[in-house]
């Protein structure tokens, strides 16, 4: 039962498992193949081909030593800061990955973190760079997952974003929780979680029932935290899950309805 945003405890993290309710699907070896090739042969073998030509054009200024420090370091940012970078900022995607619908995510669902995304590009620089991709090669056709050593290192993996099953289904309102969903801050729920929750709600029949209410309770903890007020004190927490979807998605139509100039926005749910 729903009891405020204490009723639930809220983990520091989704365990493994969780990943199941997220619907994540590991992306197949050759679309990582040609993203990691869109990375490496039209960003970062141009970057370090034009270093090592800028380096030798003001080499004649300065010593050697310092000029093979400057071009080492180009190197590290070109070969490791690179794909740390991409993959924090983007929340997963590098060049390659966003042409090929793909995203870095922890083996929990959760967005990459950046310790994360510099573990696969420090372990990037061994079994790519200097190991000529055969050791990345290796670990990813004998696991099924297709994860390197360095999604090992850093607890992450490869999933295909497109190939989200039922991502058009519509989450129903609770009848009896649309007038609080209504009057409901909802501004500080981020996309992740309403996604992990969406997901939730559509696996939920698949789903046994310790799993239905522990992942519930773990989920409903989450979007606890960033939506107010607390929700009725019967409320369950798929019922709490669908309101707060159902509002979210209703409140987005209506802005876009806004700023197209459409006629179809959704009527205001009804009271409680």
């Amino acid at each position: 039962m729903v009891h405020g945003h204490d009723a639930y405890d809220r983990p520091a993290e989704l365990v493994t498992g969780d990943a199941v309710v997220l619907d994540l699907r590991p992306a197949g070896f050759a679309t990582r193949s040609v993203a990691l090739l869109i990375d490496v042969l039209l960003l970062q073998v141009p970057a370090l081909v034009g270093s090592l030509l800028l380096v030798s054009s003001v080499q004649r200024g300065l010593d050697d030593a310092v000029a093979m420090a400057v071009q080492v370091g180009l190197m590290v940012l070109i070969i490791v800061g690179y794909p740390a970078a991409a993959e924090t900022l983007t929340r997963g995607r590098s060049l390659g990955k966003l042409v090929l619908g793909l995203r870095v995510v922890g083996t929990d669902g959760s967005p990459v973190r950046f310790r994360q995304a510099l573990g696969r590009a420090l372990a990037g620089a061994v079994e790519i760079w200097a190991g000529s991709g055969v050791i990345a090669l290796i670990s990813s056709l004998i696991n099924r997952d297709g994860r390197r050593v360095g999604d090992f290192v850093a607890g992450t993996l490869v999933v295909s974003e497109r190939a989200s099953r039922r991502s058009s289904e519509e989450i129903p309102m609770p009848p009896r929780l649309a007038g609080w969903a209504a009057s409901a801050e909802l501004s500080g729920l981020s996309a992740e979680t309403a996604a992990m929750a969406r997901q939730y709600l559509l696996r939920f029949e698949e789903l046994s029932e310790e799993a239905r209410y522990e992942m519930g309770v773990r989920i409903a903890g989450l979007v606890a935290g960033s939506v107010s007020p607390p929700p009725p004190p019967d409320a369950s927490p798929p019922e709490y899950l669908a309101a707060v979807l159902a509002e979210r998605r209703r409140r987005e139509a209506e802005r876009l309805a806004a700023r197209t100039g459409g006629t179809g926005v959704p009527s205001p749910p009804p009271p409680a």
